[in-house]
């Protein structure tokens, strides 16, 4: 990932053109370090997420949809007062340094204009979000507080005048000529990327590489040539918006990337790049933190249950003796006159086989032959009906098994209800105990089940979890409906509103269950699609856990990009 001062100007100057003069409408605060600006612009509403995630900080327009909690956080209802109805003056860039401001005029309680500033600092775990009032740079809030004891230097708190973080006393890159770059590198030191990024301001490593890509290797003057003629395109905001994925990792860059190897996709502006790459990413990031207890739980307890497996296996290998112990009874019982107590093994013949040949049985020397022969006798009684219930126990754990590793591939996936209704299942089930104070939901409050849209404007509907799965299958879908699941693999139930659906739709819902579920990583996932009517749930059966027959498979391989644009033409 590389969100530096080159994509800053680029995002900078996108939001410029879209969004100056646009009147802030609606401001929401979803996430504790993220913001959402509705602002109406040009004839057009736009979504601006602003976010100081430690893991994902970025700024651009969105088009995903977010869950806002029922009461507004202080910050944003402070926000919506100061901001909600202002008109963005200006967007700007503070040389290339990753920082945004937002120049916001507004209208007071008295109707007096007011101007503010909002700043968004895009550093890693040190980013952060300001509302900083212009007329006396103070600080009126902020999304992180940093008292003096954690930074002297740079106190963020309200009330605090605002400070700009250190400069780095870097050179501007887009102020450079070829013989200042040349003289600020040191080419016997070696490691010429790593002095690019460490010299010239708003570069990252991944612009480093491509510039010494595009250059000759030990040419210095092609190095020089490779690095105006890719700050002049910078310059002049030509831009080449492209998200790069290789074997390893996921890139980005409005920079052409040609030094990379993989699938590349292109798109019309910064904007939607950007909002494609974060695609899930902060989401899934935002819950593997919130449901972190809870994902360590369910390895515990499947660990547990594969452990039971082999234990069962061998207590049915025993039980496989039971034959055995009810021959050597039999043979006792049948030479009892010729044994006596304190014998440690009897030699018989086995009537048992055609040859009838001799066969030795182990004796207590304690015990009568009449109390041996009782003995193995007890033995064969208690293994065979130990065979029938070590079976059945077999196929629970194995329910089990297969119930735990669904929950785990749902948490994958799951937005942050969606944990709220997988932990409220295993409060049900018993495996957790309910939590205290804890806002109950609605008795007839409805799971919320995820809308895609195909090619050919179907609706394909998708349960993320057990709570979400047995809605949708059991009472949402008509009998008619195509439902899809992966062939025995842990994933999410899909559900086309169609009868006979095109086989553009029919692929892609496939692809969509294949991408949720536990194969999301492989190729060629086969997934079974049947009527709805021919879906059944067991009585007594785990949540999720469903029959079905007269099935077909359809064979995809899961596609993130596919995946996105069904979401986005919802």
């Amino acid at each position: 990932m590389s969100f530096d001062g080159i994509m800053t100007r680029a995002i900078t100057h996108e939001l410029n053109e879209t969004l100056t003069k646009g009147k802030i409408t609606k401001i929401y605060q979803p996430f504790p370090t993220e913001l959402i600006f509705v602002i109406r612009s040009k004839g057009t509403t736009h979504k601006l997420l602003l976010s100081a995630n430690a893991s994902y900080p970025r700024v651009h327009i969105t088009q995903h949809q977010h869950e806002n909690p029922k009461v507004p956080p202080m910050l944003c209802m402070l926000l919506r007062k100061h901001l909600e109805g202002g008109v963005i003056d200006g967007i700007e860039q503070p040389g290339m340094e990753r920082m945004i401001l937002f120049n916001i005029a507004s209208r007071n309680e008295i109707g007096d204009i007011t101007h503010k500033r909002l700043i968004i600092e895009i550093m890693g775990r040190h980013s952060n979000i300001s509302l900083v009032d212009a007329e006396t740079n103070l600080i009126v809030d902020c999304v992180k507080h940093i008292p003096p004891s954690q930074n002297r230097h740079r106190t963020l708190l309200p009330g605090s005048p605002y400070v700009f973080p250190p400069s780095q006393e870097k050179i501007n890159p887009l102020e450079t000529d070829e013989e200042t770059f040349l003289r600020k590198l040191d080419f016997n030191s070696g490691k010429i990327d790593r002095q690019i990024v460490q010299q010239f301001e708003g570069i990252a490593p991944l612009v480093s590489n491509e510039i010494i890509h595009r250059s000759e290797l030990g040419n210095r003057k092609s190095l020089a040539g490779s690095f105006t003629e890719l700050m002049e395109k910078v310059k002049n905001h030509e831009y080449t918006p492209q998200m790069v994925i290789t074997d390893r990792k996921e890139y980005f860059s409005v920079i052409q990337l040609s030094h990379l190897k993989g699938m590349t996709s292109t798109f019309d502006d910064v904007s939607t790049l950007l909002d494609r790459f974060y695609f899930g990413k902060a989401e899934r990031d935002r819950v593997k933190q919130q449901a972190s207890d809870l994902e360590r739980f369910l390895r515990n307890e499947l660990k547990k249950n594969e452990q039971k497996i082999p234990k069962l296996k061998s207590t049915l290998s025993n039980s496989e003796k039971a034959e055995t112990y009810k021959l050597y009874g039999e043979l006792i019982t049948a030479n009892i006159y010729q044994l006596e107590r304190g014998m440690n093994k009897a030699e018989v013949p086995n009537y048992y086989d055609e040859n009838a040949s001799m066969i030795t049985i182990p004796l207590d020397t304690q015990k009568t032959p009449s109390e041996n022969a009782q003995h193995y006798f007890k033995k064969y009684n208690k293994l065979k009906n130990s065979i029938q219930h070590v079976h059945k126990q077999l196929e629970e754990t194995n329910q089990e098994i297969r119930y735990l590793e669904s929950l785990l591939q749902q948490l994958e996936s799951a937005s942050a209800s969606d944990v709220e209704e997988i932990r409220e299942e295993l409060e049900e089930g018993k495996y957790l105990k309910k939590r205290k104070n804890v806002q109950k939901r609605k008795k007839n409050e409805k799971p919320s089940i995820e809308r895609y849209r195909s090619s050919t404007d179907v609706d394909i509907w998708v349960g993320k979890n057990n709570k979400q799965n047995d809605y949708l299958t059991n009472k949402f879908a008509n009998a008619y409906d195509i439902w899809l699941h992966t062939k025995d693999i842990p994933g999410s139930h899909v559900v086309i509103r169609d009868r006979e659906p095109d086989e553009t739709t029919l692929k892609e819902a496939a692809n969509i269950a294949a991408y949720f579920s536990k194969a999301k990583q492989s190729s060629s996932v086969p997934v079974d699609y049947t009527h709805i009517k021919h879906v059944k749930k067991p009585s007594g059966a785990k949540p999720g856990f469903v029959t079905y027959d007269h099935q077909k498979t359809i064979h995809v391989t899961p596609d993130e990009n596919l995946v996105y644009r069904l979401r986005q033409r919802n």
